[in-house]
């Protein structure tokens, strides 16, 4: 599927203190909310691709930058016992709060776990199982057809936007602290992002060292649809979220 690259794509990263969020959650969770730093950071995610860097929140088809209609979330899951990665796709996650994600992902990611997937996930097998250099000739005629003319696939369940706006991995579940996803050729999302596994690290604060939780999100970005500035913007937002995140537990504008 992969080929040498010659897309341009960024690389970024940014350190949060995780501290007063996982006792947010903890609160939240002692008070019946079953939600976690993955529901958090879905949701403060798709929030900002709403309305902090509604930029990202684009496709490219047929070489111009396309707007989506909403935010989906694709959240990147591990199923059978661990030895194989699945997905679920949230439609339009700007809109839940933190509770009502949760209970819909929650629901969604025990489908997942038990292999009932996305048409998307579940044909993901039919690629693997083509001999090559014919599965090579088949992504790349998928790949013209959703991703440069952004059009339906729908024998594989793929479309310009069947990954959804962003996909989200939690490889902190897996012990890393710190990696840089890869950007998927038959995603067309903007970016892709992951997080690492909270850390416990002195930490400098008016000139005195505290112990505090820090857990780091890296991210890969279609530098076709975005710079710099957008990543910045996005990883601002996040740091607000972080600081304030009962505002996730409002519901967004009417309009958005």
């Amino acid at each position: 599927m992969y080929r040498k690259p010659v897309d341009s794509k960024m690389l970024g990263s940014v350190s949060l203190d995780v501290t007063a969020l996982e006792q947010f959650i903890r609160d939240q969770r002692q008070a019946g909310a079953k939600i976690t730093m993955t529901h958090f950071f879905v949701l403060a995610l798709a929030r900002g691709f709403d309305t902090a860097v509604p930029e990202l929140n684009c496709y490219l088809r047929l070489g111009k930058i396309t707007p989506r209609p909403g935010v989906d979330a694709t959240l990147s899951v591990l199923i059978k016992g661990g030895t194989e990665m699945g997905s679920v796709l949230v439609t339009n996650a700007h809109r839940h709060t933190l509770t009502t994600l949760a209970n819909w992902l929650n629901e969604e990611l025990q489908k997942s776990r038990k292999g009932q997937e996305s048409a998307t996930m579940s044909n993901k097998n039919l690629l693997s199982g083509i001999p090559w250099p014919f599965r090579n000739w088949l992504v790349r005629v998928v790949k013209l057809v959703t991703i440069d003319l952004g059009l339906s696939f729908p024998p594989l369940g793929l479309s310009a936007g069947s990954f959804g706006s962003f996909v989200l991995t939690n490889i902190g579940s897996i012990g890393i602290d710190i990696g840089y996803p890869a950007l998927l050729p038959l995603s067309n999302v903007s970016s892709v992002i992951s997080m690492g596994q909270p850390q416990s690290k002195a930490v400098v604060i008016n000139n005195e060292i505290h112990i505090r939780r820090i857990l780091t999100l890296s991210a890969a970005i279609d530098h076709r649809i975005a710079d710099a500035s957008h990543a910045g913007r996005l990883f601002n937002h996040l740091k607000k979220m972080v600081r304030e995140p009962h505002l996730l537990n409002e519901l967004p504008d009417s309009g958005a």
